[in-house]
């Protein structure tokens, strides 16, 4: 059968070739660099799934005679990679920002990526059944990328877009960043010269994350801002409550940090403990070995081979471990559950739920209770990210265990590719964390978490306020992110939130063809791997980025 030029196929070997995963390979290099670079600057990674379903169309039928299961296999492998940078991203960089000094060797990050990616494999084989068939979960961004497919981009126009924008912002990056033209961020000379830094950052892919997820979660993630901006830094200074600016900012960021970890909470407590026995009771089952649509008698062997990496690579213990694995086993299926509502995955949450447990059971040091969130959060990226992928394959009615084994070359490609990334950026820059060129939020978190948060009070408060908010159905999974982060870089998100609201509504037409969320994409990719190709030539020539 063919739709708009492209055919279905029905057999394995139409839809996982050599070819789909060559493209497959190359793709999760190329996400996964971009998604690092995203991540550790914004602190936040909307999903690459449109951007690499165009991306396979165009490379797939470039090359002729492919059909729409191959590029729907061929694209989960490439999105794979993103989501596992993503949960690198939000956990490691916090080991530099408590100790800058770190020394954190290479097998141990790559223990923590294989080890992350090979559980989340084993996790979507045991949830994918429940999820996208069962309880058929939305899952948006999987449903988009099923209709930009069936659509067929006609004449490749959606490729020439993508591509014509990625090389546009790619030259704005060097301007801005290589040859320093462009400022990074433009701020009220009178608040800033009192250490308020009100002002806008300068970045397309801030707008463009903006844009792709929505006016409902910007806004949330703008009330945020205006919360912790306004609300606990002006006011609460103005009015007396906190002695000085620093002492309210560290309100606030323990405020934001609260939110985002009640947040996990709240979906653990409406989400996965009451449908517990529907989720995980096929798993103890006789058809375990069945796995649906792959044979799992070999899960136990691979749960002991994590285990012994975790405890002897890791150095995490053996009762630290175990709580890896198991909260692995929970939190994975959280994951799912909130992406196929809203979306989004706070992977870093569900880190830094596990990693609570673990401290609170076993004396593991600093270093390894970092190890436990990157574990989980890695696992978490890469079920959440998929299940659109799933989603897609499901609405296309491509073999679930082709994607299966595209999503396993994608997720392992991409555990390397963020290692280097990381070390590379690392490298460049020297430092992370607040006022440094690579802020990222969801690692300081993390840190936090381990090393003590600032102000106990603020993170109380928004961690009730989080798991109460999510219970009764306040879309709040952004609102943390925008109280911790500062106000200039939520007030170039919003822009994208609010572009897309006039979008919506004054060229409807527009927006159903998913156009704008095309040039989003290409602004993400195009700054993201623009990026980290500056960091790389900055570490060669032995320069400091600043």
């Amino acid at each position: 059968m063919a739709e708009n030029g492209i055919k279905y196929a029905k057999s394995f070997k139409e839809q996982f070739t050599v070819r789909g995963m060559i493209a497959g390979i190359i793709g999760s290099a190329v996400i996964t660099t971009s998604s690092m670079y995203v991540a550790l600057k914004m602190g936040a990674l909307p999903w690459p799934t449109i951007f690499v379903a165009v991306a396979s169309m165009a490379i797939l039928k470039i090359l002729g005679n492919t059909n729409i299961n191959e590029i729907n296999v061929t694209h989960t492998a490439m999105s794979a990679g993103g989501m596992v940078a993503g949960g690198v991203a939000f956990t490691i960089p916090g080991i530099y920002m408590l100790n800058p000094g770190a020394t954190v060797t290479n097998l141990e990050l790559f223990a923590v990526t294989f080890g992350g990616v090979a559980m989340g494999l084993i996790f979507t084989a045991l949830v994918r059944k429940y999820f996208v068939v069962s309880q058929a979960l939305p899952y948006p961004m999987g449903i988009a990328a099923a209709e930009t497919l069936i659509a067929g981009d006609e004449g490749g126009k959606k490729a020439v877009l993508l591509g014509v924008t990625m090389a546009v912002v790619a030259v704005f990056v060097f301007v801005r960043d290589w040859l320093k033209l462009i400022p990074g961020a433009i701020f009220a000379p009178g608040l800033l010269a009192k250490g308020i830094p009100f002002g806008v950052w300068v970045a397309p892919m801030a707008v463009a994350i903006g844009y792709i997820i929505g006016p409902l979660f910007t806004g949330v993630w703008f009330l945020g801002a205006l919360i912790g901006f306004f609300g606990v830094n002006m006011a609460g200074v103005s009015m007396g409550f906190f002695a000085d600016l620093p002492s309210a900012d560290a309100f606030r960021q323990s405020l934001g940090i609260g939110v985002m970890v009640g947040t996990g909470i709240g979906i653990l407590i409406k989400g996965i403990l009451p449908k517990a026995k529907e989720i995980y009771g096929p798993i103890f089952s006789k058809d375990l070995a069945k796995g649906g649509f792959i044979n799992l008698r070999w899960t136990p062997i691979a749960f002991v081979l994590v285990a012994f990496v975790l405890t002897f690579v890791l150095h995490m213990g053996i009762l630290a471990s175990i709580i890896t694995i198991l909260g692995v086993w929970m939190t994975t299926s959280m994951s799912a559950q909130i992406v196929g509502q809203t979306g989004i995955n706070p992977m870093e949450i569900f880190g830094i739920i596990v990693l609570l447990v673990a401290k609170f059971a076993t004396s593991i040091g600093q270093l390894e209770a970092f190890f436990v969130a990157g574990v989980v959060a890695v696992a978490c990226g890469l079920v959440g990210d998929v299940m659109n992928d799933f989603k897609s394959g499901y609405i296309l009615k491509s073999d679930p265990k082709a994607q299966w084994f595209a999503e396993a070359i994608g997720g392992f490609v991409g555990a390397v590719v963020s290692v280097v990334v990381l070390m590379v950026m690392v490298k460049a820059y020297g430092a992370m964390g607040a006022d440094t060129a690579l802020p990222a939020p969801q690692a300081a978190a993390v840190a936090a978490m381990v090393g003590g948060i600032p102000d106990m009070t603020g993170f109380i408060i928004g961690l009730i306020a989080g798991a109460v908010l999510y219970i009764v159905n306040v879309p709040v999974m952004t609102l943390g992110i925008g109280i911790y982060l500062p106000m200039f870089i939520t007030l170039t998100v919003a822009l994208g939130g609010a572009i897309r609201l006039i979008v919506n509504l004054v060229a409807p037409d527009f927006a159903k063809k998913d156009t704008g969320t095309i040039i989003a994409a290409g602004l993400l990719g195009g700054e993201g791997i623009t990026g980290v190709i500056i960091a790389i030539v900055m570490v060669f020539m032995g320069l400091t980025a600043v």
